[in-house]
């Protein structure tokens, strides 16, 4: 119990004080495109998409005060000429965490180009550019907040006493700017694969809770790459890497997922799909740690995409998560129309 307590207070004081160096990420990042790389604004076999997540972190740990992320977003595709297109989307994300309830609210408008660069119907080459501009808030609840000069050492509190700090501000907005590119390559109905790239933050907007100070916010490069290689009749390996970095913090993914394909589509108008994924990050004394194994499954059927994921917390947090690190829902739904181009692109 008493160890529980002191990652209790590690956490918060960690939500309230530094949260703001790290961004938000989701264990299906196949599954948030808009959130992954703006390049993938529009890059989708069908005209219209609407996708939701919604990530619950570190419950057994923090109770009420768990980490809660969700985003929702919306993104077409509109051709060009014979075979490009422009994309055009929109996103809003929210996340809250901590007994500060240290938030953020993102609100965010995409486009993109997608280029061909060679093939023809069913087999193509594409370069995709994208950038993203966005207005978000972030604020604390100063009624929540605890400081050390109100314990007394042995446990005990009093919320009566004052403190050392003075924030002025427990709210602020700022706008953030985004690019990224992307590279994809669909050889046949089962078989593609993709790699892409996008910097986050390139105006490193300014995260101090305190005038005339300046904490800016660390820019993130992101890459990652998949793709889907047909291993048997109606069953594809779908492999998938996912590295961001962003100031002194590293993340690493890597898994696989199969998928086999139902009903009368080989390219998958029914299937499911399960796998595993390996995150692995950096301390703060500069060593690596192994965090969590990713558990995912995902069932398609025609317009719908629904995708359940649990994170095994297997860091050394894992003495009072038990194992419970998050669990992630998301739902993608997209609307074709009349547009028949052939097969675009991969799956997301």
């Amino acid at each position: 119990m008493r160890l529980r307590n002191y990652v209790i207070i590690i956490f918060t004081v960690f939500v309230g004080l530094s949260a703001n160096s790290q961004d938000i990420h989701f264990s299906q990042f196949y599954m948030s495109p808009l959130n992954l790389n703006p390049a993938l604004t529009g890059v989708m076999n069908c005209n219209t998409r609407f996708v939701a997540n919604y990530r619950n972190q570190w419950a057994q740990v923090l109770g009420s005060n768990a980490y809660n992320t969700y985003s929702v977003s919306y993104d077409q595709k509109v051709p060009v000429g014979r075979s490009d297109y422009f994309g055009i989307g929109g996103s809003f994300f929210g996340d809250v965490a901590g007994a500060s309830r240290f938030g953020t609210q993102h609100g965010s408008l995409s486009v993109s180009y997608s280029k061909k660069m060679g093939g023809y119907r069913k087999k193509s080459h594409y370069l995709v550019i994208g950038t993203e501009a966005a207005l978000a808030n972030r604020g604390i609840r100063q009624d929540n907040l605890q400081w050390g000069s109100q314990h007394d050492g042995n446990g005990g509190f009093d919320g009566s006493l004052p403190t050392l700090e003075n924030i002025e501000r427990y709210n602020f907005l700022f706008g953030d700017i985004s690019a990224g590119l992307l590279w994809f390559s669909v050889l046949d109905n089962n078989t593609n694969f993709y790699v892409g790239g996008a910097f986050h933050h390139l105006n490193q907007p300014n995260q101090s809770f305190y005038p005339g100070v300046f904490e800016p916010l660390a820019s993130r490069f992101t890459f990652h790459a998949g793709g889907q290689f047909l291993v048997r009749n109606r069953i594809s390996l779908i492999p998938n890497i996912l590295m961001m970095f962003q100031g002194p913090h590293r993340e690493f993914n890597l898994g696989s997922s199969l998928r086999f394909a139902m009903g009368n589509s080989r390219n998958g108008g029914q299937s499911w799909q399960a796998g595993g994924w390996l995150r692995a990050g950096t301390q703060e004394n500069g060593g690596a740690h192994l965090d969590a194994i990713v558990l995912a499954t995902r069932f398609d059927f025609d317009s719908y995409g629904i995708g359940f994921s649990y994170d095994v917390n297997v860091s050394s947090l894992s003495n009072v998560s038990y194992g419970n690190g998050a669990f992630e829902f998301s739902l993608v739904y997209t609307i074709c129309g009349p547009e028949n181009r052939g097969v675009y692109c991969p799956r997301f």
